[in-house]
This record gives structure tokens, sequence and C-alpha cells, in this order.
């Protein structure tokens, strides 16, 4: 049986971290809802069970909870920050208010009663953590120990190690907790006892059996876009069932420049999979015509692509399944701890095509996080280049070329955004960067070259680094980099006589601009 680890949420904001860095320990996990009943829980044979932090008090009226027979199942149980304070109010201990609220760094002195928690001797008189706090622990429930406190937090970490329950009120999932992974992992590896056997390799031989039992003799279809996850799933899928998977590729003349043609090469010469390729650049840019509302545009191009899909689709005779390259974030969201985020944009994808066209869905990548499933095309032998292909939004440039579209107005942004690409890659910055990028801006301004006035459009540069894309700090550039960058575009590309750089982070801006 594989060895797994249950993460109950409470509403954290780092719930996800907790889970990479389970899986970082090579020990499988997922993410559900505080919520989830005994039986489930006991249904789910979990190793352990971690209990998330959340910005709620164990004393507010509508405080999240947990079944409190969990704690009379005989597992390991660790609680983080709220999920301590939880444990602590269930079994008998005592929460207050604190007298100071603890946000940001501190500094934890580790005692010298060491539980397998905190397996390090720490080398200097404290060790720094992330707090986020406004309650504490006063009082420890009966039989546990202090293991580790702090200047506003005496009980900072707590254990009792002869039920292998372990608190900490720190978040030790963040990176600002230096050495919060080895406590992680102290605790899934050493108090779980798990053997840390969960590898891409073994996910590869589970999943190709998953898909052969899902699908059988059936026919899978699927709408290839040239990024990771669909390249990733349709690969892998292609492994375990062959000539039964047809991808479908449309061109929907908004992708970056050569992107359609490298699309085609690569699927069809180097994995010889089966792809139909349909150009419907004219149909979108028709579409399009006029339509500068941002949601407007996500909705036509989403429109139109499930009718060409489904036109295309109905050709490949006997077509019972749908693959989609869902990720595990995007499962995490639906039945996250106050269920689905505000939607602050609406995204391309082709969820109404299972119920029109009435296909089952075959998802290979839906427990996997984005930097899993570019180790998982390493380990199906796929070629760098696509595997650490930067995010591209589902609807291309359209979102990146401000205003009203034309094909002139694509192909500026086109020719900019492949000098972008280009420096940045000879600067040696592509792998640093979560996204790097042009926006073509409807701002004319006044410009002189060859001694004429000009009056132009302005190219946006963005580049950001982010782990996930949940959040992002722009890139500090180097200023050459910029400057070539910049005198590139106004010298190659005609109707461009102005480059600014974005210094948003998100938040309170979106990577994209639209």
């Amino acid at each position: 049986m594989q060895e797994r680890i249950l993460i109950l949420d409470f509403g954290s904001q780092f719930t996800q971290l907790i889970a990479r860095r389970v899986r970082e320990a090579h020990v499988y996990c997922e993410i559900h809802p505080h919520s989830m009943s005994l039986t489930d829980i006991q249904n789910w044979e979990p190793q352990g069970i971690i209990l998330s932090g959340g910005p709620s008090s164990v004393h507010d009226q509508d405080a999240p909870m947990v079944d409190p027979g969990i704690f009379v199942l005989g597992l390991p149980i660790l609680g983080i920050c709220y999920g301590l304070q939880l444990m602590a109010h269930v079994l008998g201990g005592k929460v207050a208010k604190a007298e100071h609220r603890e946000y940001g760094r501190a500094h934890l002195q580790i005692h010298d009663a060491l539980g397998p928690l905190l397996p390090f001797k720490s080398s200097e008189d404290t060790e720094e953590v992330w707090m986020s706090h406004g309650d504490r622990i006063e009082k420890m429930p009966d039989g546990f120990r202090v293991l580790a406190s702090s200047t506003n937090s005496p009980l900072a970490a707590i254990g009792d190690p002869i039920r292998h329950f372990y608190g900490v009120q720190f978040h030790l999932e963040v990176v600002h907790t230096p050495r919060g992974a080895e406590m992680l992992t102290a605790f899934v590896r050493g108090v779980c006892a798990c053997n840390g056997q969960w590898t891409m390799h073994s996910y590869v031989e589970s999943a190709i059996a998953s898909i052969r039992a899902q699908v059988g003799k059936g026919k899978v279809i699927a709408a290839l876009s040239g990024g990771v996850d669909s390249a990733v799933a349709a690969v892998l899928i292609h492994r375990a069932i062959g000539d039964q998977l047809t991808c479908i590729f449309v061109d929907n003349g908004l992708l970056r420049f050569g992107e359609s043609e490298k699309v085609q090469t690569v699927f069809r010469n180097y994995f010889q999979i089966p792809l139909q390729a349909i150009d419907a650049r004219q149909r979108f840019l028709d579409v399009l015509a006029q339509v500068t509302d941002p949601e407007k545009k996500r909705k036509a191009i989403g429109n139109l692509f499930i009718e060409i899909f489904e036109e295309e689709a109905k050709k490949v005779e006997g077509a019972d399944f749908l693959a989609q390259g869902t990720l595990y974030p995007d499962v995490i969201e639906s039945v996250s701890f106050k269920g689905p985020s505000a939607t602050i944009k609406s995204h391309h994808n082709v969820g109404g095509l299972p119920e029109r066209m009435h296909l089952k869905l075959v998802e290979p990548l839906r427990e996997l996080f984005k930097d899993e499933v570019r180790e998982l095309g390493r380990e199906l032998g796929m070629p760098e280049e696509v595997i650490r292909r930067q995010p591209f939004p589902g609807p291309g440039l359209a979102i990146r070329c401000l205003g009203a579209i034309d094909a002139q107005r694509l192909e500026v942004l086109r020719r900019a955004d492949r000098i972008v690409m280009e420096e940045v890659r000879e600067a040696g910055l592509y792998d640093r960067l979560w996204q790097a990028f042009a926006v073509l801006l409807p701002v004319r301004s006044v410009g002189v070259m060859g001694d004429a006035r000009t009056y132009d459009e302005t190219i946006a540069l963005r580049a950001v680094e982010s782990s996930d894309g949940m959040t992002a700090d722009w890139a500090h550039l180097p200023y050459d980099v910029l400057g070539r960058i910049s005198t590139r575009i106004i010298n190659e590309v005609a109707g461009i006589n102005r480059v600014v750089y974005d210094i948003s982070s998100k938040p309170p801006a979106t990577i994209e601009w639209e």
C-alpha cells in the first residue's frame, strides 16, 4: 500500500507549501478540508495527519474544527500554528490571546529535551523561524512537553512523544524558516515512519497502470497546446495506450513566433504521437475583431476553441475519453477550505467539453504540482526545451495585445516577444525567470527616428520570479539586458518607438496584464 500523509486544511495561505515540502521528502500527501469525516479519514488510511494553519482563533464562534476522533486513531499528528492551537484546545490545554502578536521572523530557542520533530542541535543559540499568529498556547495538554520557545511564545513547539502528537506555533513550511523542511521531513520520515518511496519513477508506473485500467480499449482525444502540462499528459497517456490517443492542436494564430511549427514537429517526429493540426487563425481573428474587453476576449477564444475542438473530435471515431492536463492546485482550489477563490479572470480551458460531448475525463496529472510535472517529463525522456518552457496563457497573445486585435498588431507583438526571448536566453536568465514577455499597449507617443517625427505604440516588458505563480516579484533584470531588448525592439520592430519595464509584483498586480 502507498504511504501517504493527510493534510487537513484550515484556510492557511501556506497549505499548498506544506504539501510541497512533504512531497520533497518523497512521501505522497493530499490536502482535504478540515471537515473531512472521521470515516473518510480512516478509509483513506494515512500514516500521519498534519493540521494546517489558518486565519481563525479557536475561540471564534464559527472556528473551524476537526472531528476529535482523529486523536484516538493512534496516528502521529502535527499541528502548525492554528493546527497546534486547535489540538491543544481539543485535548484540554489553554489557548489565549498573546500579549504581543507575532508576525514575521522570530528566533526559536531550542530546549535540551529535543524531540524527534527537531532532529538537530542548533549550531547557534537560536533558530530563525517565521511566525504569524495572534493567539498562543498558555497551558499544554497533559502528556506534552515543551520543545522550543520564542520571546512571545513560551510554548512555540510542544510534543507528546507517547502519542506522537507534535505542534509548532511557527510556519515550518515557508522558506523563511530555513530548517523547516528538515522538521517536516523528520515528522513524515521519522515520526510517521514513512520510507520516502514516492518518486516520479514509481509515479510513472502507477499512472500508466491507472490509465490502462480506466481506458481499456477505448480511444482518447487530447487538446494539445504545446505547454508543459498538456505535453507531459499526452506523452504519458501515449506511453500507456499508444495509438489509442489522438491529439488535436488548434492553431489560433495567437501563439509566439514559430510555436505552431515547433509543436507539430516535436509531437509528430520526436514523440510520434498522432496529431491533427487545424489552421483556425482567421476564425479567431474574426471573432476577436473590435473586442477590447479582456474577459470578452477570453470568452470568445474559449467558446470558439470548444466549437472547433468539438468539430474535429467528431472525426475521431469511437472517442470515449478526453485528456486534460489538470494539476493538483486546480483540484485543491475546487475543494479548498473556503471553496473556490474569487474569479480574478476566467481561464481558457476545455471545461465545457465533457458535458457537451459526453466524454469521460482522463487526468493523469491531477495529483501533481507544476515542478513535479516537469520532473515527470524528464522521467519520460522529454526534451528540456519542452519541459522548461515558461508558462504561456491559454488565450495566448490576445491578452498581451491590449485593445483591439488584428493580424498586424499581433505580428508586431510576436516580433517584439521574440526579441525578449532571445535576449533573456542569451543572458542565461531564462530558467531563473518564471515568465518573461512583451505586452503591446494601445498607447501612442511621440518619438524621433532619422530626424523624422513618429507617433507609434509602446511595448511593456514583463519579467517575474516565482515558484508557483501564486505570488510573484518583478525580476531585477540587468540594465544592459534591458537596454539591448529596448534597442532591438525599437530598431527592428516597425510601429514601436518606446519600451517600458513593469516593476509591479503580484499581488497587487497580476502577472499577465489582462
